[in-house]
């Protein structure tokens, strides 16, 4: 008779010790190449950058300028472009993404949040060479005919705020590049949060909802203290591709060497001063180093910010 039959509990297979110490040693090799391949690239850009902090020191961090004529280089410009354009799209594209993700995952009814998910899904797979031409052709012309001159205008001469609205308005520039930084990195955040949002067990929002709790108290309450760390993990998610975006900033950005006060003003990014200044570098020329200590910068500047991350999620001591 089977074992079924008479009730009989069938012997357990015998675990593959050799299967198991293969797959582990496959994990822990996969770890580590992951590891000694950001080391590698870490170390070729500082190496290749050698020759350009050697010669400027410290300041080339801090310096403004940039003339590959006199061979004077300074990461100033890109640096502050790089971190106020991310800042800004962030500023931007937080508040719209949690909206997405709040009213796909508490409001929208079945027949709708497939279809928007989808949208916000695809929007993520856009190359952004096509942000780009679409933020030059589309939202440039908007911008200088019509929104920068009314913020001129409006807040221009408030005391204050007044310095960030004014100059000429020509369509470009960093609050323009933030602008299609903030839409690119939309799909991103808003789907994580989407995601993390749905995973929040049932019965505790089904209990808030039980109290007299309102939906917002329970997103505030509930949703959002359960998964703090993965929409962190989101928004961080978002900040390094803004960081690192080149060819969209490229075109709106206005791809000026110079540190200006006005939202509206042209600046640079490390990314897209590297893309416009790569094709012309020589190798083992001075500019060339210039151009990978920027890399590594954006490697310091992005190691800081997922720094500063896991800070804020640290656990509290009571």
């Amino acid at each position: 008779m089977s074992d079924i039959a008479t009730g009989a509990v069938p012997p357990r297979r015998k675990a593959s010790s050799t299967g198991d110490a293969i797959f582990a040693a496959f994990a822990n090799a996969s770890g580590i190449f992951v590891l000694i391949l950001l080391g590698a690239i870490i170390v070729s850009l500082f190496v290749g950058g050698l020759q350009a902090f050697t010669k400027f020191g410290i300041p080339f961090v801090w310096t403004a300028d940039w003339d590959p004529v006199q061979e004077v280089f300074g990461a100033g410009v890109p640096v502050y472009g790089t971190v106020v354009t991310a800042v800004l799209a962030l500023l931007l594209a937080v508040p719209l993404a949690f909206g997405i993700a709040f009213y796909l995952s508490e409001l929208a009814p079945d027949w709708v949040r497939r279809p928007v998910g989808t949208a916000i899904e695809l929007l993520a797979a856009v190359p952004s060479i096509i942000y780009g031409m679409w933020g030059f052709f589309v939202i440039v012309p908007v911008m200088g005919q019509i929104v920068q001159p009314f913020l001129i205008d409006l807040l221009g001469d408030q005391p204050i705020i007044g310095f960030l609205f004014q100059g000429p308005p020509f369509g470009t520039g960093i609050f323009t590049a933030a602008l299609i930084l903030a839409v690119m990195v939309i799909p991103f955040i808003a789907a994580t949060m989407r995601d993390v949002f749905m995973t929040v067990p049932a019965v505790y929002k089904e209990s808030a909802y039980g109290v007299g709790c309102t939906t917002w108290e329970v997103m505030r309450n509930i949703v959002i203290p359960y998964t703090k760390a993965s929409v962190v993990g989101g928004i961080m998610l978002g900040l390094g591709r803004a960081l690192g975006e080149t060819m969209a900033v490229t075109f709106v950005i206005g791809n000026t060497n110079r540190i200006t006060t006005s939202l509206f003003g042209s600046g640079n990014t490390i990314a897209s001063l590297v893309a416009l200044e790569f094709p012309e570098s020589q190798a083992g020329s001075l500019k060339l180093s210039a151009l990978l200590a920027l890399g590594f910068l954006l490697f310091v500047i992005s190691f800081i910010v997922l720094a500063i991350s896991r800070l804020l999620l640290r656990p509290k001591s009571h």
